[in-house]
């Protein structure tokens, strides 16, 4: 069992928004690792970086990741800091892995200036550019297909990923 597609990208570059939407047109599941991650841990992600830190939430997150690589067989969304693990990116190999791009601007409008995300609690316009800058080679990396998402409606991103996919 494999995804049809991962979705990989930066917070506020659609990977929910447009993962469930895709799944909804292919007639598949969507899986969120954050979901799971939250369902496995019994907490918000924000609390699970409060109460364990940012290494225990890592940790949870490989972990999902290789569960649902191994249990999914729809549309597969990772975490914008997933593909940090070297063994999650090693994991990726073989899988037709689309890297959502977003550039700043336009993620500071969809994830707002930090709530509910953690790591962008302090200055988050200046940590948001960081996380993108430091993680852009890594999405790079694992991609089979860049879709640019900046300006552009669910429904249009939705159906550039979809023609990506073997029929």
């Amino acid at each position: 069992m494999a995804p049809v597609v991962v979705l990989v990208g930066a917070p506020g570059c659609g990977k929910t928004t447009v993962g469930e939407a895709l799944a909804t047109a292919l007639g598949v599941e969507f899986r969120d690792t954050d979901t799971d991650i939250e369902r496995m841990a019994g907490k918000p992600i924000p609390e699970i970086f409060i109460d364990e830190g940012e290494a225990h939430f890592r940790t949870l997150e490989r972990a999902a990741v290789a569960a649902a690589l191994a249990a999914t067989s729809g549309v597969l969304a990772l975490g914008g800091g997933a593909v940090l693990a070297e063994e999650t990116r090693a994991a990726l190999v073989g899988h037709r892995v689309v890297h959502l791009s977003v550039e700043l601007p336009d993620a500071v409008k969809r994830v707002g200036l930090g709530a509910g995300r953690p790591l962008l609690a302090i200055n988050p316009r200046a940590t948001l550019k960081h996380l993108m800058d430091q993680r852009r080679p890594l999405y790079a990396e694992v991609a089979t297909a860049t879709v640019a998402t900046d300006g552009r409606t669910p429904a249009e991103i939705v159906a550039e990923v979809a023609a990506l996919l073997p029929r």
